[in-house]
């Protein structure tokens, strides 16, 4: 059975979600996590395991037997016993998260091995501990992450959880985790550049991972001294999707410093950037938040003043097929003037 695609936003869950339902139902019921490469997922898993005092012991997909799986037989009497691994089973009975990555990477003789443990939570004769979670993760068949179609038997045996990424999520947490200003203003007013389909090509592309690698490269190329815009655009180059690794380090040259969000812009015009570069990508910005009617808290005084401090040309970039747009923002003074211009009125 090939893996599902992605379903309908309704049906994905957040990073935050997803910890709380493994947090409640993965001591019963196995559940199996999908998302593109670099979403986070293993990390939540450990994440939510740390929180209730659960060591977590991970099996990669790619890299097991089957034997690493369901043991290997010994010979006890005149019977044959399999010695499930410590890993799967601890000698201790204290309840641990089991966490299978890369799950729909495994072969189908591994995915085989995993039926029992999915479902019943045990090893041949052998019973997980009580309380023991399983919870397994993979990538999608559009990632193009080498994953295998998946056996009706397996999928029947857990709950697939779809997972999405979130801006507002990812943002508070890379200010936790000291993800520089720069990117996360970045992200703030270019959303999508936080995660990009996966290319056919093997090239590099935006993900929640790709950006706070990133962020770390940066850092540690800065305290060393070694920070330069050949140096930045290579790191970036190396780990973004070619048209945010452009933008991004077009904007890091300008030194505009951090990318304030569109609504500060429009209450203090004069905050915009100087370099054309800069600005036009900052106004695009603001146009984009505007089509999504995703501006909040900006009053129409506020807006007609943006305006009116704008170029001729920047004005009517903003306002091209998008009258009714900013007419809803209350814009319909500055509109007018603009009409005069245009019309020589």
């Amino acid at each position: 059975m090939d893996l599902p695609a992605a379903g309908p936003l309704e049906r994905a869950l957040t990073l935050r979600q997803v910890k709380k339902l493994v947090q409640c139902m993965a001591h019963e019921q196995s559940l199996l996590l999908l998302a593109p490469p670099g979403v986070g997922k293993s990390d939540i898993v450990y994440e939510a395991a740390a929180e209730a005092g659960l060591p977590c012991r991970s099996l990669l997909g790619t890299q097991i037997a089957p034997e690493d799986v369901s043991g290997v037989p010994k010979i006890v009497g005149e019977r044959s016993v399999f010695c499930p691994p410590r890993l799967l089973l601890p000698e201790s009975a204290e309840p641990f998260c089991l966490f299978l990555d890369e799950l729909p990477a495994c072969a189908p003789d591994i995915q085989k091995a995993f039926y029992s443990l999915l479902l019943e939570r045990r090893i041949g004769e052998h019973a997980l501990p009580k309380g023991t979670w399983v919870v397994a993760a993979g990538n999608r068949i559009q990632d193009r992450a080498l994953v295998r179609a998946l056996s009706s038997a397996l999928v029947n045996r857990v709950t697939i959880v779809h997972v999405r990424v979130d801006v507002e999520e990812w943002l508070a947490w890379a200010a936790r985790a000291g993800v520089r200003a720069d990117i996360r203003g970045f992200i703030r007013v270019m959303p999508d550049a936080l995660s990009r389909p996966a290319p056919p090509e093997a090239l590099p592309f935006s993900t929640p991972r790709s950006w706070a690698a990133l962020s770390r490269a940066l850092d540690m190329s800065e305290m060393a001294g070694l920070l330069t815009a050949d140096i930045r655009r290579a790191l970036a180059f190396g780990r973004l999707s070619p048209e945010d690794a452009a933008v991004y380090c077009a904007l890091a040259e300008e030194a505009i410093g951090a990318v304030r969000a569109p609504e500060e812009y429009i209450r203090e015009p004069d905050t915009l950037p100087a370099g054309d570069a800069a600005r036009w990508f900052v106004l695009d910005c603001i146009r984009q938040h505007v089509r999504d009617e995703r501006l909040r808290d900006v009053g129409a005084a506020d807006i007609n003043r943006f305006l009116r401090a704008l170029p001729d040309e920047h004005q009517l970039t903003l306002l091209t097929d998008l009258v009714d747009r900013w007419g809803a923002l209350g814009a319909d003074d500055a509109m007018f003037d603009v009409l005069r211009k245009v019309a020589r009125i």
